[in-house]
């Protein structure tokens, strides 16, 4: 009887205890390691502002700048794996380490790849007067190491993507590193610097103004929004006949996730980057939003890290 009782007893103090609360049930924090206005700032409040929709529950952007990405990213690292603080970062999360050799995670052990959101091409552009009318033209003038050509920062991805072109042609140029690629397209609409690689999200509107003359996109076809530029893979360059390069984004959690919470993200932001408004949002910015599963996300930055951090490595690429 008393082993009755005591069983009667625990089933009853069963019966009072709280169901578990299910995910969410609380405001989330997406964080935007960098300053507000750029590329993953404007990427964090468009899904954002649809996640909330989604999910039910408030979805806060956090900016948090500094050391081109990594105090934001570490806060996020440090986090709690309850789903409740996520990461948007770029191809950068794998680049930027490399570079400083002084990250306070290893981004394949300290997040939680979730899904792709959205990537987006770079262009090479020229001042509208410039003799360089093709990509053969501008790889002919880096034979020598002489030709000034502007990015928006060491380390970004317009940087890299312009070693990258040099690391498969042979050709070498002189890098003028601006702080953002805005500062840097200021001068080379101003005739200071000849040529620029920028996101083509960031260029458009110089080309479409016809302050700046577009020579090609990195992207795999021709972009809707520039029919009449050339892929890097057409211009018949040595070297490029597959080259293909993007800024890409995707959303992380910390390591170790519950795999639910991590499926019920997924599952939204297969919902959030397939809605049609939000795709034309993203398209509107020149960028490509579609969802993959997060084993495909941490393939696509584990490809990024198998290209670039090498080239890093071989260049001998450091902070300034």
């Amino acid at each position: 009887m008393r082993v009755i009782a005591i069983l009667v007893g625990a089933l009853a103090l069963l019966a009072v205890q709280p169901a578990a609360a299910e995910y969410p049930d609380k405001p989330i924090r997406i964080m935007a390691p960098y300053a507000p206005g750029g590329n993953i700032d404007v990427t964090s409040r468009i899904i954002a502002d649809k996640l909330k929709d989604v999910l039910g529950v408030t979805v806060l952007v956090e900016n948090k700048a500094g050391a081109s990405g990594m105090i934001g990213s570490d806060t996020v690292a440090r986090a709690a794996p309850d789903g409740y603080t996520l990461l948007v970062s770029a191809n950068s999360l794998v680049s930027v380490p490399a570079i400083y050799g002084n990250a306070p995670y290893e981004w394949r052990t300290a997040f939680t790849p979730i899904s792709h959101i959205q990537r987006v091409p770079a262009v090479l552009v020229v001042t509208p007067d410039s003799p360089i009318k093709t990509m053969a033209d501008f790889i002919a003038l880096g034979r020598d190491g002489n030709f000034a050509v502007a990015d928006s920062g060491i380390g970004t991805t317009n940087h890299l993507a312009l070693e990258l072109i040099g690391d498969a042609t042979g050709s070498k140029y002189t890098l003028i590193h601006y702080k953002g690629s805005g500062a840097a397209s200021i001068d080379v609409i101003a005739g200071q610097v000849t040529a620029q690689v920028d996101q083509v999200n960031s260029a458009i509107g110089h080309i479409k103004g016809g302050k700046l003359r577009a020579i090609a996109v990195s992207s795999d076809k021709r972009m809707p929004e520039l029919p009449d530029v050339p892929t890097m893979k057409e211009s018949g360059v040595k070297g490029l006949e597959n080259f293909t390069f993007s800024t890409f984004t995707g959303l992380f959690g910390p390591a170790k996730m519950p795999p639910d919470v991590v499926a019920k993200i997924n599952a939204a932001m297969v919902k959030v980057l397939t809605d049609p408004a939000v795709v034309k949002r993203f398209a509107d910015l020149t960028a490509t939003a579609y969802p993959t599963t997060p084993q495909e996300t941490a393939a696509m930055f584990d490809a990024e890290d198998k290209t670039v951090v090498p080239l890093i490595k071989k260049l001998g690429i450091k902070p300034q």
